[in-house]
């Protein structure tokens, strides 16, 4: 069927026609209301309390989610939203980076409030088109696209029952549909699940982007979950929005002038110093491989190894160098997400023939693979086969759903299968041993149509360890210890034993552990600049603070550090030059340029930690977000298994002399078990006390509670967060 025949298949629901705006200094000062269950499309005001208290992106999001829910609403209730927002400073061209979009809602997997940041066009051109925010409440009836088009100022709601689902089929027909012609294609961009979205608690949403020198829709994930599923469970097969192109000053900015001068300095780092550091027009996320490896951090087999070498294994079959050379570089640096972002990480593996599944002899353009990627559907499943890695990348984008999330699933199943507690009567006849690249294919494609073992997995690893206990597959505790999942969101892909900080960085995280908000493996583990509980719970404080920081203004971390100013380790003391202080005195300078508020770094954190203390209470109202929701999973701590010990004995041993004070000589009697034991009663109590030092930090009581003193401090003091903190206290 040809595009004009799927577009003649539309039966128009809803046509809802605005008054064009403009857009002063970031903000419309409008949001977009779509109910799917009446086909209703209205506007609401963005609030000076927003502006002030919730600034944009994740924060608005927020702020939406908690007056459009109750307590008690579940992720499949019509009145959960997905809401999607890009914050003020989104959409300028003259800094890298500042076209991410936060998606936020109640996550299919664990109950919780979820958020995920994407690139791609459309956070951008749905401010363009007149609106800070889109909330999409309600269930249609049958498969629905909503329509956001800013050359006529409307919004559509169109029955689509002939477009594809899977998300590299359905973003092209759609952007072809809704363009006038070649040229304006980059107008266009769609939001899309797939097929595992409407199969799996793990979907994911596709934010296209057309690339007019590949000729195709590219795709940027907000992957994080289960928000995919949400989607379709609306029955949302897309989102597009069209704009009449991009202008230099859409956001009518305060001080364009101040952004060219600060963009064009860093471009100028970018030029001189990224070949040199992080290679990221090169290789993107991807030059992390090898260093991850030989730090002892790259997670191998299920998190039990930090090495390729651990289990008989070579990094150099899935190298950097080895990505790269499948990488096309032909434009290298044009291979960004947004327009204007000179880091140009957005990599791609063009006319990739796919050896299985529906696809099975179609070439392909596949986006990455970004490290998290490589990793998960790598070297934690034992596979060192990039092609393995590239072909289970493209499936689970245009399946939509989370590489990081089917990795870390793969990999629990994968120990479970070598460990007896599941076999191939319990799996349908998949022999999922590590390293077997095909078994791994083909419980993709199986959660993809909720057959055999696949709609089992694609439920999370949260479910499965509890699944396969009660049908006495397996020894619980056992299972809780090698799930590698915190508040029913599956771990991101870096080994935290050694980092006592990292492990409060993924277990104290208000959606469960996403390397997004706190990421200190090099501050805490391999350079020691924060030795005590207070100079890791300063880091724990100030680090997810200001990450979250760039989730309410709509820019990407990776420029903030994957690229330095060559003197900054010389310039400043350790643990300030972390933080990148000519970098962050950018985003200040940028945002005062965008907005016209003149704010230091102080009041930067204090931004964020109103909304980071908005989401703890906002979980806390749905029964989650205390301490005893901030329990890690004890592979995330130490070693489980006796082999795990053995394979760093030495490390281990001595830590038993230097860390618990015991002779060489006790513990040269003492068995492997018992060792083991040791570590474990040692490691969660030092946990247990960095949980209290972090606490007391943030203001929160030893229970994780903001108190309403620090929610006074911070000025998050609103009646309706008192009124949930206020009988815990």
């Amino acid at each position: 069927m040809n595009i004009g025949e799927m577009k003649a298949a539309h039966k128009r629901i809803t046509r809802w026609e605005y008054q064009p705006g403009r857009i002063e200094k970031g903000y419309n000062d409008r949001t977009l209301h779509v109910d799917l269950s009446t086909s209703t499309v209205t506007e609401k005001p963005v609030t000076p309390l927003m502006k002030d208290k919730f600034i944009g992106g994740k924060g608005f999001g927020l702020y939406l989610l908690w007056h459009a829910t109750k307590p008690t609403t579940q992720w499949n209730d019509p009145e959960n939203e997905i809401i999607i927002s890009p914050g003020p400073c989104a959409g300028i061209t003259q800094y890298a980076g500042a076209g991410k979009s936060l998606v936020v809602s109640i996550s299919s997997q664990s109950g919780r409030i979820m958020d995920s940041n994407v690139g791609g066009y459309f956070g951008p051109y749905m401010k363009f088109a007149g609106f800070d925010a889109i909330e999409l409440q309600g269930k249609a009836n049958e498969d629905v696209i909503i329509v956001i088009d800013g050359t006529d100022h409307s919004v559509t709601i169109e029955t689509a029952p002939k477009e594809a689902i899977d998300s590299h089929v359905l973003a092209e027909q759609l952007t072809e549909m809704y363009a006038k012609d070649e040229k304006d294609k980059i107008n266009v961009a769609v939001v899309s699940a797939g097929t595992a979205a409407d199969h799996s608690l793990i979907g994911m949403l596709n934010f296209s982007f057309w690339d007019p020198r590949r000729k195709v829709a590219r795709l940027k994930q907000a992957g994080r979950g289960g928000i995919g599923t949400v989607f379709r469970d609306k029955r949302i097969k897309a989102l597009v929005c069209k704009t009449t192109g991009i202008k230099p000053n859409w956001n009518n900015v305060v001080d364009l002038n101040k952004i060219i001068e600060r963009g064009q300095r860093f471009q100028k780092e970018i030029k001189e110093l990224d070949d040199k550091q992080c290679e990221m027009r090169d290789k993107g996320t991807a030059h992390l491989m090898e260093i991850m490896d030989a730090y002892d951090l790259l997670p191998t087999t299920n998190f039990r190894f930090g090495k390729a070498a651990d289990i008989g294994e070579d990094i150099n079959k899935i190298h950097s160098n080895v990505l790269k050379s499948l990488f096309n570089l032909k434009w290298r640096d044009l291979d960004g997400c947004w327009f204007g972002c000179a880091m140009s990480c957005c990599k791609s593996v063009d006319g990739f023939e796919l050896k299985t599944g529906p696809y099975k002899g179609d070439k392909v353009t596949v986006d990455g693979p970004e490290y998290e990627t490589a990793a998960g559907l790598g070297s934690n499943c034992g596979i060192f086969d990039p092609l393995h890695i590239i072909e289970a990348n493209f499936y689970c984008d245009t399946y939509g759903i989370c590489t990081i999330t089917v990795g870390t699933i793969t990999a629990f199943v994968m120990e479970c299968y070598e460990a007896g507690i599941l076999n191939k009567e319990r799996t349908g006849g998949l022999e999922l041993k590590f390293g077997n690249s095909l078994a791994a294919l083909e419980l993709i494609h199986q959660m993809a149509t909720g057959k055999g073992f696949g709609a089992i997995a694609g439920r999370g690893a949260e479910y499965m360890k509890h699944y396969f206990a009660d049908q006495g597959w397996g020894d619980r505790q056992f299972l809780s210890d090698i799930a590698m999942v915190n508040k029913g969101l599956e771990y991101s892909q870096y080994m935290s034993k050694e980092s006592l900080a990292q492990q409060g960085g993924y277990a104290m995280t208000n959606k469960g552990p996403q390397h997004d908000e706190a990421w200190l493996i090099f501050m805490d583990m391999v350079n020691n600049q924060i030795p005590s509980f207070e100079d890791k719970a300063e880091a724990l404080y100030y680090f997810p603070m200001f990450r979250t920081w760039f989730g309410l203004c709509g820019f990407c971390k990776l420029p903030w550090n994957d690229v330095e100013p060559e003197n900054n380790r010389e310039k400043y003391p350790p643990k300030e030059a972390a933080k990148v202080p000519e970098h962050v005195d950018n985003y200040l300078t940028v945002f005062k340029a965008v907005t016209g508020r003149d704010i230091d770094k102080d009041e930067l954190i204090l931004q964020s930690a109103r909304v980071y203390n908005f989401q703890r209470i906002f979980n806390i109202r749905r029964g989650y977000g205390l301490r005893q929701h901030d329990a890690q999973p004890y592979r995330a701590c130490g070693p489980v298994t006796k082999r795990e010990y053995e394979s760093r004995q030495e490390r281990y041993d001595k830590q038993l002399v230097d860390w618990m004070g015991m002779t060489p000589e006790a513990v040269a009697k003492m068995t492997v078990e018992e060792k083991i034991a040791a570590h474990r009663k040692y490691r969660t109590d030092r946990y247990e006390k960095l949980l209290d030092a972090v606490y007391k930090r943030r203001g929160w009581t030893r229970n994780g509670v903001p108190t309403i003193a620090w929610l006074k401090e911070i000025g998050m003091d609103l009646p309706e967060v008192i009124e949930v903190v206020k009988p815990l206290q």
